[in-house]
C-alpha cells in the first residue's frame, strides 16, 4: 500500500511558477512510476506529465510541454512538478498517482486507469 501526499498548491498569477510536491510512504518508492494528472471543474481528470521509476523517462501532455518539468527524488521519496508560464488554463486540482512497475522496461503511463494509487489532491488557480 502507497499513500501519496501533495502539497505547493495556491493562487498565483499567469505567468507565475508554482512547485508541486508528491510525498509518497513505504520504502520500495524507486519502484513505482509516478504521474501527474489534473481535474478542471467541469471536465475529466486528464495526464499532465509522467516519469519512470529511475526518473530516466519522462512524458508530458502537449499543453505542457517546455513549461512543467517533472522530476523525482527517490531518496527522499518524493516526485515534483515543477511550473512555470502558468496560463488561467492550468487551474485545476492537481493529482499526483503511482503505480507499481517492476518490468525490465521502464514506463511513464499516460491513462489514469493505469495507476493503482492517488493523492488527495492540491489546488492551483492561475488568475489572469
Amino acid at each position: 500500500q502507497v499513500q501519496l501526499v501533495e502539497s505547493g498548491g495556491g493562487l498565483v498569477q499567469a505567468g507565475g511558477s508554482l512547485r508541486l510536491s508528491c510525498a509518497a510512504s513505504g520504502r520500495t518508492f524507486s519502484s513505482y512510476a509516478m504521474g501527474w494528472f489534473r481535474q478542471a471543474p467541469g471536465k475529466e481528470r486528464e495526464f499532465v506529465s509522467a516519469i519512470s521509476r529511475n526518473g530516466g523517462s519522462k512524458a508530458y501532455e502537449d499543453s505542457v510541454k517546455g513549461r512543467f518539468t517533472i522530476s523525482r527524488d527517490n531518496a527522499k521519496n518524493t516526485v515534483y512538478l515543477q511550473m512555470s508560464s502558468l496560463k488561467p488554463e492550468d487551474t485545476a486540482v492537481y493529482y499526483c498517482a503511482a503505480v507499481r512497475d517492476v518490468g525490465v522496461a521502464v514506463r511513464t503511463p499516460r491513462r489514469s486507469y493505469d495507476y493503482e494509487y492517488w493523492g488527495q489532491g492540491t489546488q492551483v488557480t492561475v488568475s489572469s
